[in-house]
Formats: structure tokens, sequence, C-alpha cells
């Protein structure tokens, strides 16, 4: 498994949208950050459904044959930036030696066609969600973003991460940092 480098940077972190962002993309959105560095970062937007696509109707569009009956999740809108490839986080009981990225402690991401049949086999991960595109930014970016107080950050767990419940993400992420949702306000970082 490829490993991503942990040099104070934010991977396998959280990211959570504060009200302070006005794009209705990211509005109430929680990130988890598979990559973060001088270069770019790349995050997976964990509790946006992608219309009201499932995972099976995906994978039987898509014609993966199954010996196991996938799991009837909710395929999220993993960001607005490659929308029609799919990104699968998963948990570390499965991996392609060529293709799945640790992106965090026990989870790796993968981006292959193979991932789609392990998630339908009996060799399923553990725990599984599939994301069409992801949120990007260039050199600088999100550290700009942070430090104007859009995003605040938080651990990643498995409930965060693959949990189903995807309208109480949010919450609970704040609520784990110690913020109430109600406590945040478009106000946030005047004095």
């Amino acid at each position: 498994m490829r490993t991503s480098s942990d040099n104070g940077w934010l991977n396998g972190k959280m990211l959570i949208a504060t009200p302070l962002i006005s794009d209705d993309r990211f509005a109430r959105t929680l990130v988890y950050l598979c990559a973060h560095s001088n270069d770019h970062a790349m995050g997976i937007v964990v509790n946006k459904p992608f219309g009201g696509l499932r995972l099976p109707d995906l994978l039987e569009q898509l014609g993966v044959p199954s010996s196991i009956r996938a799991p009837d999740t909710a395929v999220l809108n993993g960001g607005p930036v490659d929308r029609d490839r799919g990104f699968v986080l998963h948990t570390d009981d499965y991996c392609s030696k060529e293709a799945t990225m640790e992106v965090g402690s026990g989870i790796g991401l993968t981006a292959t066609k193979e991932v789609l049949d392990a998630i339908v086999s009996p060799d399923a991960p553990r725990q599984a969600v599939l994301a069409l595109g992801y949120a990007g930014w260039g050199p600088g970016q999100l550290e700009l973003e942070i430090q104007h107080n859009a995003w605040l950050t938080c651990e990643a767990c498995d409930d965060l991460v693959f949990g189903g419940d995807l309208d109480g993400k949010w919450g609970r992420a704040l609520n784990s940092i110690g913020v109430a949702p109600e406590q945040l306000s478009s106000l946030a970082g005047q004095a």
C-alpha cells in the first residue's frame, strides 16, 4: 500500500465547513482530507448524496457482476472536480498493491474498477463509501481558507467517514470539537 507521508499536514483529518463558506457546493459539508502538501490538497465530501443515486443502482449501470448483494447506501457527491470519476474510501482490510493509497489511520482510497468488484464479493472491505468527484485545492489555497475561518478541523472516525446518517455528520463533527452548530454564525472569526 502506498503511504501518504505525515509531515504536519492534515492528511486523514476532517474539514468542517463554517458558515463563512458561501459556495453552495460546500455549505455544511464534511470533507475527509486524503492528501495535503505544499503542492495541493484533495478530499472527499462524505455527507452529501449524489442526487438519489444508490450504490446497487450504480454498480448495475456499470455492469459490475456481484457475488453478494451490494449495501444499499447512497453514492456520495465527493466534490466538484472529476465528477464522472469514482473514488472509494474504505477500511484497510482491502488493498490493491498498485492502486490503493493509505490516506489515514486504517483508511485507504482506491479509484479503480477492482475495488468495485471487491465491494460486491465475499472479500469486501468492512466499510466503504463510493463518491463521484472530489474536492481539490491548489498550493496554499486550503491553508488560506483555514486561516480565514472557512474550515474547522477534527479527527476522523469511522462514523464520520462511513456512517449512513449523512444529514447528521456535520453536526456530529462540530460536537466532536466542542462546538454546537447553533454557536456558529456568519460572523465567525470577528472579535
